[in-house]
């Protein structure tokens, strides 16, 4: 894929090889696959809530624990994220595909 003029891969799934290559484009580009019409701030707390967590510890983080840390249950997160938490939102974050996500 292409995005302002860079070239950035994307594995089987369409999820990022690069954690480095996300950017905004990035986000609204999946946004637009994954059925979210509109990034909201909850969006976004469960966007950077996700990167962080990536940053510090190098995977993503369980379901659980994504729902503690953003506050959120795991039906606002299916609200915001149709596709779900692994396939939805960890690709907006631009995670790597986290394991045992089918």
């Amino acid at each position: 894929m292409i995005m302002n003029g860079k070239e950035i891969e994307l594995d089987e799934d369409g999820f990022l090889l690069n954690p480095e290559d996300w950017d905004e484009g990035v986000v609204e580009y999946f946004a637009k696959q994954e059925n979210v019409s509109e990034l909201t701030d909850k969006h976004w707390e469960v966007i950077h809530y996700l990167r962080d967590y990536f940053k510090q510890f190098g995977i993503a983080p369980m379901v659980r624990k994504l729902c503690k840390g953003s506050g959120m249950t795991l039906k606002e997160i299916y609200e915001l994220f149709p596709t779900g938490p692994a396939k939805g939102a960890c690709k907006l974050a631009g995670l790597p595909k986290p394991t045992g996500c089918i």
